[in-house]
């Protein structure tokens, strides 16, 4: 063929655009999403081509090879957003369709032109032609792109690091048909519709493995790693859902901790991290990249153990501090109910028995044995041993139900408490236990650093919600305050002023702190005494 629509100087090509026309009006008018680009050149058919353009490729016996093939498989990439918006200026300029060029930076060409026109009137509606006229660059045929992707080829299987290459083109259609049907957010969608995901897993195909990713999937050939996806999710299809949604979405990356089911059999913690193509860049290829991570989250799950266990220990040791001051509260509740109980037998003793007065005493007796076993419940979850739950809680009743276990000690030494305690406090997300820990140590703390005797002796307990939406507790007493050399340290751990003392009760307190995200602080406060104050995130609605 020696003209292609009439242009002998340019390589040349008829294009199709019949299975795309929808694209192109709504491209039109504004109504395109992140991938249209590569949806409309993907959709885009060589009807034709002439022999410049077969020149272009290498090969004058290409045609057979070319013809009925997408557009975008033999456009350079760089030059995809420029040719597909010249094909709709072209398309949707009725009734002339005339011609539309644009300069290029192309790899093939030098000071290259990209021209775009169709047929006047309705002779033709979904045919244009296409032709590239400049200087062509020495070996820069279509067969030397593929060199180079060969080159890059080499260059993948010898990084470092677990790498997949991967085509999720077939998505783009999928995409485009739901925004038509309107849907705008894919979260619910998929919700409805469970049939995508596994769509997704035969539609997107790996078509490439370095011998990272052989190693970690225990691939014995490359050939095991290609074709459908769907393997690389089989132990998490959970990730795989929000993968799809961030391709959906138009997102650049996605970084996610998911579990690996491997080839051979075996299961693996890794950090998945994909990376999404944008034009110009080749759509079709994703890569997504595999760092195993199994013997890290296994030494941090070893780390959360012994920071678990030396935190029980530390509350089991502050238990023991208490004993006296926990066997005058659990005695309280006993010995009413002992009280009420030979109370009772001498109103039924009577001639006469008040059963309304019984009644009132059982009554009484029933809580009195509620009260007991409420502390001895309070008592255990201190010293159990339990992994740490987050909830949301009202930092008012942690300090409240702190008091239950140091209350006495305060009053056998004879110390004021005050509490100044914000009663429109918002909830904060924490370990209930775990942050009474945190107050009794503080409260302990202030009420031995205060002694045993001396006059006027007290501590303030305050909470209040901060100017940065946090929520703030403080204990301050008038005792000496801490020294100045030894402020710097008073967070150390088995840093400790006590002659008996081991250290580890401020340090818990930091790591619980710094563990519900966050801080705590000491000072001497300006009318004499020590304060401590510690501050936690507001628990998110």
């Amino acid at each position: 063929m020696e003209s292609v629509g009439g242009s002998d100087s340019a390589a040349c090509w008829e294009v199709d655009l019949s299975q795309v026309r929808a694209l192109i009006d709504a491209a039109a008018v504004g109504d395109e999403w992140p991938d249209w680009v590569a949806a409309l050149l993907h959709g885009a058919r060589i009807a034709d081509v002439n022999e410049l353009g077969l020149q272009l490729v290498g090969s004058s016996v290409a045609r057979g090879l070319m013809i009925g093939q997408p557009v975008a498989s033999f456009c350079p990439p760089e030059s995809w957003t420029i040719l597909a918006e010249l094909i709709v200026a072209v398309a949707t300029d009725r009734p002339d369709h005339g011609v539309r060029r644009s300069a290029i930076d192309s790899f093939m060409f030098r000071n290259a032109t990209l021209s775009v026109w169709g047929a006047p009137g309705d002779a033709a509606p979904d045919m244009l032609w296409v032709a590239v006229d400049g200087e062509m660059a020495e070996d820069r045929s279509f067969w030397a792109v593929r060199a180079s992707e060969q080159r890059y080829r080499r260059l993948l299987h010898h990084l470092p690091g677990a790498l997949l290459q991967v085509d999720a083109r077939a998505m783009g259609a999928i995409f485009y048909q739901l925004r038509s049907e309107g849907v705008t957010d894919l979260t619910p969608y998929l919700k409805m519709d469970g049939e995508l995901i596994a769509a997704a897993h035969n539609l997107v195909r790996v078509t490439d493995a370095n011998q990272g990713a052989m190693h970690l999937f225990g691939a014995a050939s490359l050939d095991e790693m290609m074709g459908a996806i769907g393997y690389v999710f089989a132990a998490d299809p959970e990730v795989a859902r929000r993968v799809v949604i961030a391709h959906f979405e138009g997102r650049r990356t996605l970084v996610e901790v998911m579990k690996l089911r491997t080839l051979d059999g075996r299961e693996r913690d890794v950090q998945l991290t994909v990376t999404f193509p944008t034009p110009p860049e080749r759509l079709d290829v994703s890569l997504m990249s595999f760092e195993d991570i199994t013997d890290r989250l296994r030494t941090e799950a070893q780390l959360r153990q012994l920071q678990a266990d030396y935190s029980r220990a530390a509350r089991i040791s502050m238990l023991g501090e208490l004993a006296t001051s926990i066997a005058h509260e659990v005695n309280q509740p006993l010995s009413a109910i002992v009280t009420n109980a030979e109370t009772s037998q001498r109103w039924l003793s009577k001639d006469e028995p008040n059963l309304a007065k019984v009644a009132q005493l059982t009554a009484r007796i029933a809580d009195s044995a509620r009260r007991a076993s409420d502390i001895v419940q309070r008592i255990r979850g201190m010293a159990a041993r339990r992994a740490p739950e987050r909830v949301p809680l009202d930092l008012n009743e942690i300090v409240h139900e702190a008091l239950v276990f140091v209350g006495h000690e305060l009053e056998t030494r004879s110390i004021l408490l005050t509490l100044d305690l914000d009663p429109c406090l918002p909830p904060v997300a924490g370990d209930r236990v775990q942050l009474q820990q945190v107050v009794v140590n503080l409260i302990l703390n202030a009420a031995q650093a205060l002694g045993r005797g001396g006059p006027d002796r007290r501590i303030a307990l305050c909470t209040t919600r901060t100017l940065d939406a946090s929520v703030a507790f403080a204990i301050d007493d008038n005792g000496p305050g801490i020294s100045e050399a030894d402020l710097d340290r008073i967070f150390d751990s088995f840093f400790t002023t006590k002659e008996e003392g081991v250290g580890i009760g401020l340090a818990i307190c930091q790591s619980i702190i710094a563990a519900h995200g966050g801080t705590i602080e000491a000072c001497n406060h300006r009318e004499g005494g020590a304060l401590f104050r510690f501050t936690l995130p507001v628990a998110d609605a």
